[in-house]
């Protein structure tokens, strides 16, 4: 059996059948885009409610929307081998600008995440290494034998340490775990050691308090505390946790309706158009309406995972996976946050929150996940 390269995937014809929907020409995973449109569009329905029915956000959102959509289509044109080929470069592009926005960034907030593109509004480097990173570590682990030696790994962690403790410096600790956990997902997959995992995860809760009392900074140590007692300072630190938990339980099963919910909309609730947005789905649309919602983000994700056990070569296999986990932390650290159930740090809902760069970065990725899946080797049957 010998394997053919196909640009196209399978059909209901057969590999290489003659009848190929307009998706499959234009490389997109129909599965996939169907979903993700489906969550742009509950997010535009939520956010309009979460922003005061205010049209400017929604035309904001939409035109960074109609942005995100037009680099996965693009991305999802290029075959895998494109982005081998720049992942170095992407990489250290990425590094440079982490480096130049600690200097010349916008500061807002006490942190310094941004640049401005004039047109554009805010760009923030740290997420381009959402995909830089995953990238630049499936390309330095698939050029070798898997699973990784021990020289292989340690040169691993640094490429995740370098713009982790760069996107920290900003500070975005939020950004910063997510980068972190790209790359180590494509160290884990390449093969790594259970041992390995089992040393480096006890030496983790070894060094937890000293990581907290020398790593964080004071407001990021009042997350912490407030996560175990938000009651301490009900109209400070722990209003948002509060106002968040009270929101979702008024929604009950059902939820008040569209555009009733009163926690978001009499302003109690903090931020409901951006990190604590799930709340606002909470109260309008009760439980049925996050379980519904989560479950289509597990779709996305198992539909990522899919397409990237499928994929023909190490490095797809390794980008497409830590790409899909990826994704899935998001909503894990995001679900946890607004529940109370993790420390504050600013992650948003995927696809939902109002947000620029993020939801650009996001889209790409599913573009990149597109390409993996239409531009590998089929094996005829």
């Amino acid at each position: 059996m010998h394997e053919v390269l196909r640009t196209g995937p399978q059909t209901g014809f057969g590999i290489g059948g003659p009848k190929r929907g307009l998706a499959w020409r234009l490389h997109l995973d129909l599965p996939l885009l169907l979903a993700v449109l489906l969550a742009c569009g509950f997010g535009m329905l939520v956010l309009y409610s979460a922003s005061g029915e205010s049209s400017n956000a929604i035309t904001r959102q939409g035109i960074r929307m109609v942005a995100g959509l037009g680099a996965l289509l693009f991305l999802a044109q290029l075959p895998p081998r494109t982005f081998r080929y720049w992942a170095v470069p992407a990489f250290m592009a990425g590094m440079i600008l982490l480096v130049l926005v600690l200097f010349f960034g916008v500061e807002a907030k006490g942190a310094r995440r941004w640049f401005i593109v004039p047109g554009l509004g805010g760009f923030q480097p740290a997420e381009l290494m959402k995909l830089a990173v995953p990238a630049m570590l499936a390309w330095y682990l698939s050029r070798g034998n898997l699973p990784p030696r021990l020289p292989t790994v340690l040169g691993s962690l640094i490429l995740i340490a370098a713009p982790t403790m760069l996107i920290a410096l900003q500070p975005d600790l939020g950004t910063g775990v997510l980068v972190a956990f790209g790359g180590v997902v494509v160290l884990f997959f390449a093969g790594l050691s259970w041992r390995f995992i089992s040393l480096s995860g006890l030496l983790l809760i070894i060094a937890a308090p000293l990581l907290y009392l020398f790593a964080l900074q004071p407001y990021q140590r009042r997350r912490v505390d407030t996560l175990f007692n938000p009651e301490a300072d009900p109209l400070g630190a722990g209003w948002n946790i509060i106002q968040s938990k009270i929101a979702i339980g008024s929604g009950g099963l059902t939820g008040k309706g569209w555009l009733n919910g009163t926690q978001s909309r009499l302003d109690f609730l903090p931020e409901s158009s951006t990190d604590f947005i799930l709340a606002v789905i909470g109260e309008e649309f009760g439980l049925l309406g996050v379980i519904l919602m989560l479950l289509l983000y597990l779709f996305i994700v198992g539909r990522g995972l899919y397409i990237s056990w499928q994929a023909s070569d190490s490095f797809s296999r390794l980008l497409g996976v830590s790409l899909s986990l990826t994704f899935l932390v998001y909503v894990i650290v995001n679900v946890g946050m607004v529940s109370g159930l993790l420390p504050v740090v600013g992650i948003p809902l995927p696809l939902v929150s109002y947000g620029g760069t993020s939801i650009v970065t996001l889209l790409a990725g599913f573009g990149i996940l597109m390409s993996i899946h239409t531009h590998k080797r089929f094996l005829p049957p």
